[in-house]
Order: C-alpha cells, then structure tokens, then sequence
C-alpha cells in the first residue's frame, strides 16, 4: 500500500467516526504531503506517518482556534517549533484536534465545536484537555499526536481512552507557538498507541529552542535505544497519597498489578509518603487561574480574537467581546485568577499557593533521591458520561487530582494502559525525576510488554 493509499483510509475513518475528535483538516495538504513521500521527496524518521496536532499549538496556514469562538477563524502565519519538527522527519499532519476551550477542562466538553467522544464508549468523554488527540490516535483517525498538558492534560485522556500518553519534564520540549494557558506548567507532549511509538515521537520534538526562554539547553534525548534495559534494582515508590478517597477500587487493583508486574522483572517497590500532595489541588487552580487570567487579556477583540459587529465605547465593547467570544468555563477561570491577583488577596491565595509548590517541588526532590520512578494510578477512575460533571466544576477539579501535582513540580510523567473496568481503559502513571524521561519510558515499555 502507498503512502497516498494508506492516508486516504485515514482520512475516510474520519469521515465516518462519530468522534468530533478534529475540528479542521488538512485534506489537500494530507494528499499532497502524501505523493511527495511516495515520490521520496520527502523522508526522516516520520516519513509518511499520520499525525494529529492539538488546537493550541499553532500551524502555518492551517487554523489554530484552542477551540474556541474567540479564535474561531485564526489562521497562524507561523509552525509552532515543534511542527517545524515534525515536517523535517516528514510526517503528515492530518489536522487539528478538538481540546477544552484555551485547554481548560478535563474532559473536551468545554469547546465551542462540541464534545469530543470516548472510543470505547460513545456516551463517555475522552478526557481532557487533549481529548482529541488521544480519541483520534486510539480510535486510528491517526498514528501518532501532539497534546500538551498543564495539569494532566495528556495523561488524563491517555488513560480515559486507552493509549499512551508522556508529559515532558518543564522546559525538555519548546512551548514557542503554543498558545498560552499556564505558562509555569504547561508542556506539550506525545501521544501514542505504543510506548516505542511515543519514544520516538518525544525525540522528535524535544530539544533547545533559542526561542523559548524556558527552553533546557540539553541535547535532543535518546529514548528508543534504551527502551529495552533490565529493571533489576529498580526502586519504585508508590505515594498512599495517590491512592486516597475517591480512587476507584478497580483501578488501584489494576495499578498493584502493575506494580507486582514490576516486581517480577527485578524492581521494588515501597509505600511512601508524601504529605504536601494534599495541598497539590489547591494550588495548582490558584495558579493555573491567575497565569490564565493574565495570558487571556490579550483577547481583546481590539487586536486579537472575536469582535462583535457593533461599536460602542471601549470598555462596552471589551466587555461584550470577550463576554461572546470565551465559553463559560473559561470565563469562570479568568474571574477567579484575577481575583486571586487583585490587591488584598494575593498574598491570601497566590503567595500561598507559591509556598505550597515549593514544598511538593521539595518532597519530591526527596523522593527521587531514593527512588528510580514513582507509580500510582492516572485518574481516580474510568471515563465519566457525557453531561455528568459539566455542570458541577469542583467535581470536574477533583478528577485532577493525582495528575497536577507532576506540574506543580515541572517533572515528567507517563500514562500507560494497565487494565480495564469493563470496556474502559485504566492508565498506570509513571513519574520521574526531571530529564529522566529515558528511564520512565523504559519501565513503560517493560510493564507495557509483560502485562497479561
């Protein structure tokens, strides 16, 4: 089969999936880019292969909306530095793919296009806020994605739909054109069916980027030729706070599994504790809030996003633009990071929050002292219906909860498939010391090749 052919066959899944996994295509780009790898014009480790790009991460003439109506119709006139990546290995990418709105969410049911659905099961959400991404490579709309994640964004729908998904740590891979949420968080990531597949696809993109400022001045990493190491001495530490109320029995169950897997290739494992994860949740929304509070100012409608037809007075005008053109859960969010920032209660929530990073940041610095990895489960449990949290935003928040502690700590993660409650996938997280991202994807892929 060429590569026009097989391309093509991805193109009519998407026509027929009942998804809503993208929210543009590139169909004559994708054809194009097609004949020229046919034609060895174009080659590199991705030569060919189908790729979906999340919404927030800008593409050169193909519309970037981070689903929202606010930039509903932009169309970048520059590749993000990591889709710059993907086109010198030749990849093709087939399109963008549908998100929360501004990434703000855990379940892409906040996007102004309409909920993404869950592969495994149609009534349920993919999870967020790369829920695209991780629908699209699990239901093989693609073979490989770009996510990024803020809180969890792509271990949370990587887990939900049954593939696997890596966030990098802070600073590994260039944040330059990717639209901005929070910036002291955010990382984009791969998403993929195999953690081989991953592996590759974060050598890829990773590396120094001269424009980005928050960019590690390392060389790109070598993953995929150490994916087959033994474990034997490989300590891991397993956090009880991970495993607290609301963890679905199920799904630890499914997470010792993993670990007595491990076990048996030659690691170990040990209950830790690690007591400032408690606060991990509560700071991590007052943080996310404010950062987002500021980056969304820019959306003026003046000189970026929606502009309504009328004119009227600036702050009139400022006020109903923005007041059309964000969704309510973004809305919601910018209210409350400008009012953590306002004058008499930032040193109440923001400080704060600052101080209870820097001691999560400490315990984990602690942590990997002893430890080579850490695991405990990626959500508390399986995918949720459509409809059933959306309008209760504390219990939206809540599912957060063992995914935004990596952030706060600017540490890298992975989430892999280890088991199912039904027809629902349940992901194992894997988390490690900063730039350890060989050695998490390599206990990925021998937990990944021995569990039954």
């Amino acid at each position: 089969m060429s590569h026009r052919e097989y391309l093509e066959s991805v193109l009519e899944t998407i026509r027929l999936s009942k998804l809503n996994a993208y929210i543009t295509l590139d169909h004559e780009g994708v054809r194009q880019q097609a004949e020229q790898v046919d034609a060895g014009e174009r080659d590199g480790r991705l030569a060919g292969v189908p790729v979906a790009v999340k919404d927030a991460i800008s593409t050169k003439g193909l519309r970037t909306t981070c689903a929202s109506r606010m930039l509903e119709h932009y169309v970048p006139p520059f590749d993000a530095f990591v889709v710059t990546r993907l086109k010198e290995e030749g990849a093709v990418i087939v399109g963008k793919t549908n998100m929360d709105e501004f990434s703000m969410g855990t379940s892409t049911e906040t996007s102004y296009f309409g909920p993404t659905r869950n592969p495994s099961d149609l009534n349920r959400v993919p999870g967020g806020s790369s829920g695209g991404s991780a629908a699209a490579v699990a239901a093989c709309e693609a073979d490989l994605a770009l996510g990024s994640d803020t809180g969890g964004s792509i271990r949370c729908p990587a887990s939900f739909c049954g593939v696997v998904g890596l966030k990098p740590t802070y600073g590994r891979v260039s944040r330059s054109g990717l639209v901005a949420y929070g910036n002291s968080l955010e990382q984009i990531g791969p998403i993929a069916r195999t953690v081989a597949e991953c592996a590759l696809l974060f050598e890829v993109i990773a590396g120094h980027d001269p424009l980005d400022s928050t960019s590690a001045k390392l060389p790109a990493p070598q993953c995929t030729s150490s994916l087959d190491d033994h474990l034997s001495g490989t300590k891991i530490g397993v956090p009880k706070e991970l495993f607290g109320e609301g963890v679905d029995p199920i799904v630890e169950a499914a997470t010792w599994k993993a670990l007595h897997t491990l076990d048996d290739l030659g690691a170990s494992a040990d209950v830790i504790s690690l007591a400032s994860l408690k606060r991990a949740l509560s700071a991590y929304y007052v943080l996310a809030m404010s950062e987002a509070s500021s980056n969304l100012a820019r959306y003026s409608g003046i000189v970026y996003g929606y502009r309504a037809d009328r004119d009227q007075n600036w702050h009139t005008t400022f006020s109903e633009d923005r007041a059309v053109g964000f969704g309510k859960e973004v809305k919601r969010r910018i209210l409350l990071g400008t009012y953590a920032l306002s004058a008499g209660y930032y040193d109440k929530y923001y400080s704060k929050a600052l101080g209870a990073r820097a001691l999560i940041q400490r315990d984990f610095m602690k942590a990997f002292k002893t430890y080579d990895a850490l695991i405990a489960p990626t959500m508390p449990h399986t995918a949720f219906r459509i409809g059933e949290k959306i309008e209760d935003p504390l219990a939206l928040y809540q599912v957060d909860i063992n995914t935004v502690p990596v952030n706060l700590a600017n540490i890298p993660a992975l989430s892999l498939p280890c088991g199912r409650k039904g027809k629902l996938p349940i992901g194992v997280q894997i988390i490690g010391d900063k730039f350890s991202e060989a050695k998490l994807l390599n206990v990925a892929h021998q937990l990944e090749q021995n569990l039954s």
